[in-house]
Formats: C-alpha cells, sequence, structure tokens
C-alpha cells in the first residue's frame, strides 16, 4: 500500500485512482461512438439510447460532486454552488423529455448533454477559485469534460 495516497504523481493533486477511473470512464461513451459508427443499422438506436443515458448519468454524477463540495463546506459555500449543484440532474431529465413525448431523439439531446458537459468545468473552476474544490481540479476535470462532452456530441453527429 502507498504512503502517500496516490497524490501528485502529474503535479496536480489528483489520485492516480481517480486519474485512472476518470479516464476509465470516458471507455463506455467510446463504445457507444464506436457501435453507432461501425455497428450497422442493428445497433444504431441501442447505442444512442446508452449514449444518451451514460451522458445524463455522468451529468448527474457531476451535481453530486458539486453538492458535495457544497457541503463539505456548510455555511460558507455560497448560494449558487447549490443551485448549480441541482441543475446537472434537472437538465439530464428535461433531456430525456423529447423521448417521453415523441419528439426527436435522441441526437438533440445528446449534443445538449454534450454541450453542457463540455462546459461543466467553468463551475468546477469557480469552486476552486472559492476554495471548494482541490487545487488542480479543473485542469483533471477540463479534460475528463471535453472527451465526454465531444464523444457524446459526436454521438448524436454519426
Amino acid at each position: 500500500m502507498r504512503d502517500d495516497g496516490g497524490f501528485d504523481r502529474d503535479g496536480d493533486g489528483v489520485p492516480d485512482a481517480a486519474r485512472l477511473l476518470g479516464y476509465a470512464g470516458l471507455l463506455p461513451q467510446a463504445a457507444a461512438v464506436l457501435a453507432i459508427a461501425f455497428g450497422g443499422n442493428d445497433y444504431r438506436y441501442a447505442a444512442l439510447a446508452l449514449a444518451f443515458a451514460y451522458a445524463s448519468s455522468i451529468l448527474s454524477f457531476l451535481g453530486g460532486i458539486w453538492w458535495g463540495l457544497a457541503a463539505r463546506s456548510g455555511r460558507t459555500s455560497p448560494e449558487w454552488s447549490w443551485y448549480a449543484a441541482v441543475a446537472p440532474s434537472l437538465i439530464a431529465v428535461a433531456a430525456g423529455v423529447p423521448w417521453v413525448v415523441g419528439w426527436p431523439w435522441p441526437e438533440p439531446s445528446l449534443l445538449v448533454l454534450g454541450a453542457i458537459i463540455a462546459a461543466s468545468p467553468i463551475v468546477d473552476a469557480k469552486l476552486e477559485r472559492i476554495g471548494l474544490a482541490p487545487k488542480g481540479w479543473t485542469r483533471f476535470r477540463i479534460k475528463l469534460s471535453a472527451g465526454l462532452g465531444l464523444l457524446t456530441m459526436l454521438a448524436a453527429l454519426l
């Protein structure tokens, strides 16, 4: 067992396990994109639905992270941080409404989810700037969000 907690191999304060699992988290969306691109019509809709489900889940997960960061600091958390933490889940559910009511789906919803995921480091940067997120957090999150956001939008465009 490492005594340094697995931190800072890349100098950004992110544990090695978090880095490995974060990048591994891009694999399901990459697999969905490959299935859309090369799986033919038999797999297309299922792969689109899985890409949507995964992007929605991760967007909600980000909100949970932000909630945890705000809760950790308690009363010192600015009010906007609580709203920012709840918004991702509401956006993810709203992106599924077109499917439920028979509107064009999933491509438009994937584009929305991908763009919001790609933009999510804006919140991370604000949380880091006010001391709620650890130093180096935003650099790490930019890489993950750019990857997942782009893969999600690519799923919509294929």
